[in-house]
């Protein structure tokens, strides 16, 4: 093993033990839900003439992705597009507000699933990873706990940023979404000019009060646990994990938040399903 591939393996399991510290301050941290109600991104854009992308496919179970989230912070986001299209670029949501089910169905999803076990052979030089560190290195890269996953406060966007001039893509180092060593927002893997655009868009979402969670660089999130956490903002936070009905775009605060969508037991189902994908393409 070589020099540059024992730091890559050193600062992996650094930032996702780091991640997980971070994971049960959110567990612990107050929520007194208020019942906001949602908004439309993309007609709250439309509405104001911001020229804003969504993406177009579908999440874990072919479930199409809801781009909706809190009222008040449709108004922010449609801002942040407006800045955005003024620096000449365009703002793309890739992901909102996800229920319990999407949020469960995307930590099993074979392509995502299938790849932290391979990052966790990796870090672990090939001894299969127990049960254990896989929810634990799971519920940094997909939430697996209501109260932890933002998403399901629909307090989150997944982003991505394009150039209005010919349509490429601000380059971050990677596409949405990468699980590796260079998906930490200041992964000393990345090459510079792409820590730059991190940094800048980075810039733009935190000015207008949306937090970047320091272990994706595609991942902001504002007014929930996580967001008074990373702003050391006093008091509880005033978005938790709801259910969302979008007839009648009501929310119920989920109960039991901190217990996980897929325990130990069914994690270690998904380690031996894995393998046999594995095996089966040998």
């Amino acid at each position: 093993m070589n020099e540059s591939d024992v730091a890559r393996r050193r600062f992996w399991a650094e930032q996702l033990d780091a991640g997980f510290e971070l994971v049960e301050q959110i567990q612990k941290y107050p929520v007194a839900e208020c019942g906001e109600a949602f908004a439309s991104i993309p007609d709250a854009a439309a509405a104001a003439g911001v020229t804003m992308w969504f993406s177009t496919t579908p999440i874990a179970g072919g479930l199409p992705r809801v781009f909706w989230i809190r009222k008040s912070l449709v108004e922010t986001v449609v801002q942040i597009g407006r800045v955005m299209n003024e620096r000449g670029w365009i703002l793309k949501i890739e992901d909102g507000y996800r229920s319990l089910e999407m949020q469960r169905l995307l930590g099993s999803k074979p392509e995502i699933f299938d790849r932290i076990l391979e990052k966790c052979l990796w870090e672990t030089g090939g001894v299969l990873p127990s049960p254990d560190m896989m929810f634990r290195r799971s519920c940094v890269l997909v939430a697996n706990v209501p109260k932890v996953g933002t998403h399901m406060s629909g307090s989150a966007i997944d982003i991505s940023v394009f150039r209005q001039s010919d349509g490429s893509e601000v380059w971050r180092g990677n596409h949405y979404l990468e699980m590796s060593e260079r998906t930490s927002m200041r992964s000393p893997f990345v090459e510079p000019d792409a820590i730059a655009n991190r940094l800048e868009i980075t810039a733009i979402m935190e000015a207008h009060g949306f937090m970047h969670f320091p272990f994706e660089f595609w991942h902001y999130n504002k007014d929930d646990a996580l967001g008074h956490i990373l702003t050391k903002t006093a008091g509880p936070a005033k978005f938790g994990p709801v259910h969302w009905d979008p007839v009648n775009n009501i929310v119920t605060p989920v109960q039991n938040a901190e217990q996980p969508l897929r325990p130990v037991a069914e994690i270690q189902r998904e380690i031996e399903s894995a393998l046999a994908r594995a095996n089966s393409r040998v």
